[in-house]
């Protein structure tokens, strides 16, 4: 366990399990203090509450509420804010299957969620006079794709939010950073209503098929790994990072072309 986070507080969004367990199980070994945030805990998140430094909050951050019972949790200091949570639903109909109630859940969980949960915790952290803000978003922000149509718009305003947040912050000594991971190991990929398996379905293949098809196509040859993920959060969270704002880090095996 490091003390490069010692004494400090972070809010986590989506932190039950996957990329957001992983980043908070990361920020605990780092030594902050967590506010776990997730409608629902697991075994996992269980044992990290159970050894004090993680505090887990009931929340469905699709209640416009939810954030401030966050922040309140946090005891009014918020060090470092993670906004994780999100949803990838594969749309194998195509766009117009899509209906506006679908658009507006979408939407409303990959982008108006951190939206929301940010203003929350934004007053403690000017008062303060520094903090770090990091935003899971995805490669679709900059690599849309038609599968996830509605995800991938939420993903791209989500990155804009950040950049534009980052100007009016940074002097404050706030620094707003974004995350955009390709494929990752987790069961928003690989779980029994994850993208491999829905997908598999309307195109009569096995989610292996669909799981060899996506790392396939990355330059590694494999999807991250969620620890992976925390790895690049912890880094931005912390002083290490003390002039990096603004930015959108993107780790996903090469996915994305540069050619």
């Amino acid at each position: 366990m490091s003390t490069e986070l010692q004494g400090r507080t972070a809010v986590v969004t989506g932190a039950s399990k996957g990329i957001g367990f992983a980043i908070t199980e990361a920020l605990v070994e780092a030594g902050a203090t967590v506010i776990a945030g997730s409608r629902g805990t697991t075994p996992d998140l269980d044992a990290l509450v159970d050894k004090g430094q993680v505090t887990w909050v009931p929340v469905d951050l699709a209640d416009p509420a939810a954030p401030g019972r966050l922040v309140e949790a946090a005891g009014g200091r918020i060090d470092i804010l993670v906004n994780n949570v999100g949803t990838a639903p594969a749309r194998t109909g195509g766009f117009l299957s899509v209906t506006d109630e679908e658009w507006r859940r979408t939407v409303d969980l990959n982008l108006l969620a951190a939206v929301r949960v940010t203003r929350a915790a934004l007053p403690s952290m000017l008062a303060a006079g520094h903090g770090s803000v990091v935003t899971i978003a995805s490669v679709n922000a900059t690599l849309p794709d038609p599968l996830v149509i509605d995800y991938s718009a939420g993903k791209a305003a989500l990155v804009a939010f950040s950049k534009a947040l980052s100007k009016e912050v940074g002097p404050k000594g706030i620094r707003v950073n974004t995350v955009s991971p390709g494929p990752v190991e987790t069961e928003l990929w690989l779980g029994g209503g994850g993208v491999a398996a829905s997908v598999s379905a309307a195109a009569g293949i096995t989610p292996a098929d669909v799981v060899a098809q996506a790392s396939g196509a990355t330059v590694t040859g494999r999807f991250s790994k969620p620890s992976e993920i925390a790895d690049l959060v912890l880094f931005l969270a912390g002083d290490r990072a003390s002039n990096i704002t603004g930015s959108d880090f993107i780790i996903d095996g090469g996915l994305i072309p540069t050619w």
